[in-house]
């Protein structure tokens, strides 16, 4: 067996505290005799809950040798509130112990650069492995059944129950619902996420009528997953983005008839087609829906794009965005989004809350991308007036109001805002709503989803604003100091155990870089083939964004194999960093491995 690089685990520590352990406080030392994979995520990450749903089969399979633990590691401010964290340990089913670090200590101890990060530790406590971004848990399984063997040889495994305790269920009528929509009907039909199923409501907002979970009622699919955005389309049914399952599906109100209209029920990757026939065509996360310019638009979070649906042809394609993740306006095949997460139609604009710009945009009917609020990946809290330099915390829905205005559920903020672009303004138009992920209009009121309370609100339309006082607030991961000059950047990747780098059919890396401010970089941005690369630091630019973004392909290395099972690894980057004559000329990034640099 391979020597391998070992490194002893620094301690885990987080103000915050454990969850999911009945209370119990853990070390590294509790744990000794198990493996253990640290996940370094944070919930407003769609790629970190692609790593949640990735982990779910390992974790069952090993469960007597292995420990997960998530690491929940904050960007947005609100991320760092306990509840907060308590609420999307319950919303997305972690079941696994989470590290509460608000503080971000334990990243800083294991030299994080990204969301989200995978450590594998060994059962003597040191560190074997580090993985960053998605497609990472085969390479984490051979890993895994490598340290069984080993260390049981060994006699330094131990079996057994691990520290995981399931929190009490708690009885309510929605659970962390994320989107309503009014039917014709006058009823209300909301996606209650957390619990893979639709609810529909009376009129007041309360009263269940029934519950659809998506099986045994219709063709393909099964049961919903996580489900949020909804549509009504034009010949009366329900659009439905089923997210955890990447599928567009439709829903009868009148029969109760669900059918599958987009999707493998796969997860899209680098690669995948990108255009074809609905049900041929992966798709990665769709967040929102909403009917415009006779197609049905997709928020497509995992991959930072809008796609479209063509009921008559059959077909989805991209309709703007190109995976990159970002701010950056213009046509729409050219433009960057960053997680779009909701969506709303009206004649000549559809409405978009790109959540991870904390950012509200619209595409024309030229489908040109513009911006009316936001300013990069980075920059975020609550702040009213000129739209130009107003403030959003990761919104999670729009909703179109009947004076052309639009109204936000400005989501990690607690309140629901408004951009007006005959004035140019952002205003608040209520305060105290708990996680709002999306709103309706139901006559003279607005009906908002308060996902972490567990309900519908319904609101009068105000006719004034609400004063806030102004808040601003930057990422708070400190930013690396590179030199000015030449800096290498070198992204590492070691193929897993048993795989190697599948160059059939040519190169099998790529790696993207540009920055914020684009003059940060003199040379070096742009698309190539290699994973280490020479970049030109400005001297004259004193700080920045480096985006890197890298991928790789590994294949079983089997001779006896025609057709080896192969595997993607992906990660974007987004490294703040500051010019300074001591910084730093080498930028090294893992993908996978150990940086020996």
């Amino acid at each position: 067996m391979a020597t391998r690089a070992r490194v002893r685990a620094p301690e885990l520590t987080g103000k915050g505290g454990w969850l999911n352990t009945g209370e119990k406080q853990y070390t590294l030392a509790d744990l000794r005799g198990r493996i253990v994979v640290l996940d370094f995520w944070t919930f407003c990450c769609i790629n970190c809950l692609h790593v949640l749903d990735e982990l779910r089969e390992l974790e069952e399979k090993h469960r007597d040798t292995l420990v997960i633990i998530g690491v929940h590691s904050p960007k947005f401010v609100h991320e760092a509130e306990h509840q907060a964290v308590v609420d999307a340990v319950e919303r997305y089913q972690v079941h696994h112990p989470v590290l509460d670090d608000p503080e971000l200590a334990t990243w800083k101890q294991y030299a994080v650069r990204a969301w989200p990060t995978l450590v594998v530790i060994d059962p003597e406590g040191y560190i074997v492995a580090q993985h960053a971004g998605e497609g990472h848990a085969h390479a984490i399984e051979k890993l895994v059944e490598e340290l069984e063997a080993e260390h049981a040889a060994k006699g330094t495994l131990r079996r057994g129950d691990g520290p995981y305790v399931a929190p009490e269920p708690v009885a309510t009528d929605l659970r962390f619902p994320g989107k309503a929509l009014l039917l014709p009907s006058g009823n209300f039909l909301v996606s209650d996420s957390t619990r893979n199923q639709l609810v529909e409501l009376e009129p007041d907002g309360e009263s269940v009528v029934r519950r659809i979970s998506g099986s045994g009622s219709g063709s393909g699919g099964g049961e919903f997953n996580e489900p949020q955005g909804l549509a009504l389309l034009p010949d009366g049914r329900v659009a439905v983005a089923d997210t955890v399952n990447h599928t567009i599906r439709a829903y009868d109100p009148e029969t109760g008839a669900v059918e599958t209209l987009a999707g493998t029920g796969k997860q899209w990757w680098q690669g995948s087609p990108t255009s074809g026939p609905a049900l041929d065509v992966s798709l990665s996360s769709p967040w929102d829906v909403a009917w415009w310019g006779g197609k049905l638009w997709i928020a497509m979070a995992g991959v930072h794009q809008l796609w479209t649906y063509d009921p008559a042809a059959g077909t989805v394609q991209v309709g703007a965005g190109t995976t990159n993740e970002g701010l950056v306006d213009g046509p729409a095949a050219e433009a960057w989004f960053a997680q779009p997460s909701g969506l709303a139609a009206t004649e000549d604009r559809l409405w978009i809350a790109d959540s991870e710009t904390s950012a509200v945009r619209w595409i024309d009917r030229d489908l040109v991308v513009h911006t009316a609020v936001g300013t990069g990946l980075f920059d975020f809290g609550h702040r009213d007036g000129a739209a130009g330099q107003a403030l959003l915390q990761h919104p999670l829905g729009v909703t179109a109001l009947p004076d052309g205005s639009v109204a936000i559920s400005d989501t990690y903020n607690h309140a629901l805002r408004r951009f007006d672009p005959a004035s140019g303004e952002v205003t608040t138009l209520a305060t105290d709503l708990r996680e709002p992920s999306g709103a309706v209009l139901a006559g003279d009121d607005i009906v908002v989803v308060e996902s972490a309370r567990h309900r519908l609100t319904r609101l009068r339309l105000p006719e004034e604003a609400v004063r806030v006082e102004a808040v601003a607030h930057r990422t708070r991961r400190a930013a690396t100091e590179v030199a000015p000059g030449r800096l290498r950047l070198d992204v590492v990747f070691q193929a897993p155990a048993g795989q190697k780098l599948d160059t059939r059919y040519g190169p099998s890396t790529r790696l993207l870089v540009s920055s914020t401010p684009p003059g940060l970089l003199r040379g070096g941005e742009g698309t190539g083939t290699d994973l280490s690369r020479e970049l030109e630091i400005d001297p004259s630019v004193a700080e920045g964004v480096l985006h890197v973004s890298a991928m790789a392909a590994s294949c079983d290395d089997d001779p006896e194999n025609e057709y080896p099972a192969c595997h993607m690894h992906q990660q974007d980057w987004g490294v703040p960093v500051r010019v300074s004559a001591e910084g730093t000329t080498r930028l090294g990034l893992v993908l996978a491995g150990m940086d020996q640099g």
